[in-house]
This record gives structure tokens, sequence and C-alpha cells, in this order.
């Protein structure tokens, strides 16, 4: 009875038409649909799961593992058969194998091994933690992955398709924003055979792609064909930026991440992110955003980031807003809300503006300009695509007569920063209180539902809050350790701290400046709310180096600090965090 069921199931699995394969397409779900089935019929079931383990090209062979696969997969095993007597192979299936054959010798596996600081206790690390990626080679003997695959890394291994052997790998130069990374191998071992990928174009609606990585599921490289559904400005979760991204319907799971998504025998972009709460829609970056990255590394010899305008505008499709800003009917553009007092915009453009164009491109009611044939784009695109220190054309509607202004652009940071990868958090502790600029790492601490749990005024300004001068920071006390010197003072923690002795703080540095020079018997800390701080300074110097010995701190402040201070200072302050 178990034979026949087994040739039952065997038979019926062979009928099954393609869509019915696609709901397997190398899911969470579909690892767990697979373990049942062999649980129930062990061993022999698991050949008909068609699952492809691609091997150098010169062996034709096909093995199974514990996922499913589409019927492309399926197509291709016959397809080799097909090719054994020489019949012509259809497009499709010509397309899949030219794929698979450039991903062989491209397509490396990324191990990394990473340590995130801990915010909250900005002197130690959590727990080191491993994961796994995807990536391929380039020119130059490059390797091109996501930043999120090496982000906060402490070492990084890589190996290639057919080979045991895991090779140190180096990361040249990281880009968060676009979540992109290039890695460096010195091995000259790992390099025999390897061939590089070349970036192609942005590929046409509807145009086929073969997304090849190492998702989770298997060891063995995978192969997934996926249709580009929609191009457009998306959120980049990892950076938190908003930059050009490729929309397909194939699914992109961990450790696809930093595969190329291959169209023809070139590179169409990079897996990055899915949509979480869908199937099957996943996201690549595309070659624009990739070569950007690319030029910025090698003029620059380090990530430069991605160029911005400095202003915040708002929609006019609506008739009588532009009626009251004195709009022809041919006239179309946005509206300038805010500006950012450290672009140069802030110099040239003023609110109430309406930017009609950009660098000669029309700049439609709802701030998109003309991409291709009949498809649009939100002009951010173009600011974007521009290098650091380049100016561009801005034509612009002020009080009813057309003006053109030249506009340098460059990156602009936020006061708040978005994201801290590959660097220890600052601090400075005095008197048990312990200092930190704010950034939105520190609120990510609070857990998923951060926006609703962490402090409702600190997290406002992080979020809206622009810096009035280069290199202003949020400083902050983040807690207070308790000691006799601050006893009554414990509920002031999470509060922003204004001044020191009527000083202003521009930022954390210029905070532990004031309080180390400090020559005044008694040290005055002005905070948020009103809220004051009043410490007699010896005694507070003092009870330093106690709490810190009691709660076994290393030093009294971070090591960015620590080495920009004086000669003086430094040895005060190594002392003090004895």
């Amino acid at each position: 009875m178990l034979l026949r069921s087994i040739r039952t199931v065997e038979q019926n699995l062979r009928r099954l038409s393609a869509s019915s394969f696609s709901a397997y397409l190398t899911s969470p779900s579909s690892v767990r649909r697979v373990s049942a089935t062999e649980s129930a019929f062990s061993s022999p079931i698991s050949r008909f799961c068609y699952s492809v383990c691609v091997f150098p090209r010169n062996e034709n062979r096909y093995t199974t593992t514990s996922l499913p696969v589409s019927s492309r997969w399926i197509s291709i095993r016959n397809m080799s058969r097909r090719r054994k007597v020489g019949k012509r192979l259809p497009a499709a299936d010509a397309a899949y194998s030219s794929a698979v054959d450039l991903a062989l010798d491209s397509v490396v596996k990324i191990f990394t091994v990473s340590t995130s600081p801990s915010y909250f206790l900005p002197w130690q690390n959590k727990s080191q933690r491993e994961s796994m990626g995807s990536g391929f080679v380039i020119s130059g003997r490059r390797i091109i992955t996501n930043a999120h695959v090496v982000a906060d890394y402490s070492f990084v291994l890589v190996r290639k398709h057919g080979s045991p052997i895991k090779y140190r790998a180096k990361v040249q130069a990281v880009g968060h924003e676009c979540d992109l990374a290039i890695l460096e191998i010195d091995s000259e071992v790992f390099w025999e055979g390897m061939n590089p990928l070349e970036l192609g174009d942005i590929p046409l609606l509807q145009g086929e792609v073969f997304v090849v990585g190492y998702p989770q599921g298997g060891d063995n490289i995978s192969v997934t064909k996926g249709v580009v559904s929609r191009v457009e400005l998306t959120q980049y979760v990892h950076g938190a930026t908003q930059l050009m991204a490729i929309q397909i319907d194939a699914a992109i799971n961990p450790g696809n991440s930093g595969g190329p998504a291959i169209m023809g025998n070139k590179v169409a972009g990079v897996a990055f992110q899915n949509l979480s709460g869908s199937e099957n829609i996943g996201y690549i970056i595309p070659t624009p955003v990739i070569k950007h990255f690319i030029t910025g590394v090698e003029e620059w010899s380090k990530y430069v980031g991605f160029c911005s305008l400095g202003v915040s505008c708002q929609s006019m499709e609506n008739v009588q807003i532009r009626n009251t800003f004195q709009m022809s009917s041919e006239m179309t553009g946005v509206l300038v809300s805010k500006l950012n007092p450290l672009s140069d915009a802030h110099r040239i453009l003023k609110k109430d503006d309406v930017i009609l164009a950009f660098d000669g491109a029309p700049i439609a009611n709802e701030g998109t300009v003309h991409f291709r044939k009949k498809e649009r784009i939100n002009f951010d695109h173009l600011v974007s695509m521009k290098k650091p220190d380049e100016t561009a054309l801005v034509k612009v509607l002020r009080e009813g007569k057309e003006h053109e202004f030249r506009i340098t652009l460059k990156p602009l940071q936020p006061l708040v920063p978005v994201h801290q990868f590959d660097q220890l958090p600052s601090y400075y502790i005095f008197a048990g209180f312990v200092f930190v600029r704010l950034t939105q790492p520190y609120l990510h601490e609070y857990g998923e539902d951060w926006y609703n749990i962490s402090p409702r005024r600190l997290c406002e300004r992080a979020l809206r809050d622009l810096p009035k001068k280069p290199g202003q920071e949020l400083v902050i006390i983040s807690q207070v350790l308790m000691d006799d010197i601050n006893t009554g003072y414990e509920r002031l923690a999470e509060l922003q701290v204004e001044k020191v002795n009527g000083v202003e703080v521009d930022n954390l540095r210029h905070l532990c400046q004031l309080i180390e020079n400090c020559n005044t018997e008694n040290l005055r800390i002005d905070l948020d709310e009103g809220r004051v701080l009043a410490l007699h300074y010896h005694s507070a110097r003092v009870a330093t180096s106690l709490i810190l010995k009691r709660h076994r701190i290393a030093s009294a402040m971070s090591s960015d600090l620590l080495m920009e201070q004086n000669p003086v200072t430094e040895l005060a302050s190594c002392s003090t965090a004895v």
C-alpha cells in the first residue's frame, strides 16, 4: 500500500500545473509544508520535489533538497533532456539557462559575524550574531552585496559556488542609505575561474528577471524568475531613505539579499527587501543607484552619500492654490514649504516659492517628472543622482515672476541620525549622569513599537526638527547611575541638555569640553522643560571615579571623545576611569 501511495503521489505531482508550484516558491511556509510531507512519506517522496542544486556548468546534475520550486525549474529539467536530442530551446528557457551560467562563476555566499552596540549601555556590546547573504563579482576584483548583510560586522567570509572553502573578506565601502557594500578578497585562489558581471539598464515593465542567491531553506544556489511590476521611489528599510527601486513578483527571502537580478546577460539590480505580509513581492536596487554608489567610492575613495536639495514640498493639484500663487494654466510645479538651514537652497530659495522645473525637466503638480515612455517618477530621483557639490538649474515662480537659480547640491545630515551602523555610540559620564547624543537607533531600543513607547518629546524632535548649524546634535541624559551625589535627580533622565554654566550646548563633544574644562566651584546644567542640575564640581569628579568602578565601566567617555581631548584632559579622564 505504501508503494502504491508513493506512485500515486508521483503521478499527481507530474500533473500539477505551473500555477500550482508557484505557491511553493522558496517561502518560509513552503519549508514547513515539505517537512510535513517528508515526515509522512520518509525519503522516497523527496525526489519528486524537483528542487534544483546547480553544479558547475560542465556537470549537468540536478539533486533534491527540502525546498520545492516553481514550474520553471521543472521545465529546465525537461530542457536538459531536449538539449541532448539537439532541439532548439524556447526563448524563456534560453534566458534561464543564460542566467544560471552567469551565476555559477559570479554569485557568492557571504557569512557575517556581527556585533551591535547597546545604546542604553553604550560602553558595551550586545551578543554576537551570525547571518548569511549573497553577493556577486563585478570588475576590479570586487564583490557587491547589501549593506545590511555586513552591517556592524566583525568578521566576514565568502564562499564561491562549488567550493567548500570560505575566504576572508574585507569591507571596502558601505553605503547604508542605498543598502550597498563593496567587499574585497586578497586570496588569488579565490579569483580563479570567477567572472565579473556587467551592470545593465533599468528593465521595462513586464520584463523578466532572474534573482540568484542563497535564500533560507538550503545551502546551494537558487534561481527564481520574476516579472517587473513597477519602477518608482521606494522606502529603503535599512537606510530609511527614498530612492529608486524596482518591484518584482519574485520571492526575495532572507539570504537572497545582495544577490543579482539578471536580465539577459547583465545585472538589472540587487535584491534587498520584500513587502512584509505579501506573497512574492520583492524589491531590487536598480543599476543607476548601484552605479552612483560605485562611482562615488571610486572618485572619493569612500562612500559620500546621496545628494539632497534640502527642501520640503507640497503638491499643487488643487486649482485654487495654483491661482493663489499666480500660476498660469500652463504652469505646473510644487510649493516650497520648508527649507533645511544647512542647504544651499536655504540661501537662494524662499518659503512659498513654486519649483517649476529641475535641470530643464518640468515638474508636475504632484511632484513627478517624465521618466520613460508613459512612466513618471518623483523629481527627487533627479536630485539623488547628482554628485556632491554638483549644481542644478532650478526654475522657480516667485510672486508671479519666473526665476532661474543655480543651486549646489550635497548630502545633508539630519539633526538626529537615522542610523549609526559600524560605529560605537558616543557617551560621556559625569557624576553618574550618562550623556549621549540622541539617535533613532537609541529610540529603537524601546522595542518594535518604539514610536509609541519612547519619550514623545524626543521622538517628535527626532522625526521633525532640522539642524540650525553644522555639527549640531541633541544631547540627552539617557540614565542616572545612582549615587549620593545625584540623589533626587534620578527622574531627570531622558531630558535634553540645553546649557552648561549658561553656555548653549552644540553637541556631545562640546558638552564634554564644557564640563571637563569647568573652572567654577559649582556646575549648573540646564535641561529641557526648565529643569536644572546643580553639582559641586570637585565632589562630582570624585564621585565619578567611584561610580565607574562600582559599575565596572572602563572609561568616563567613549573612545572618540577621549582621543579628541587635549593631552592634559585626556590624562585626567583616564585617571578618572580607574
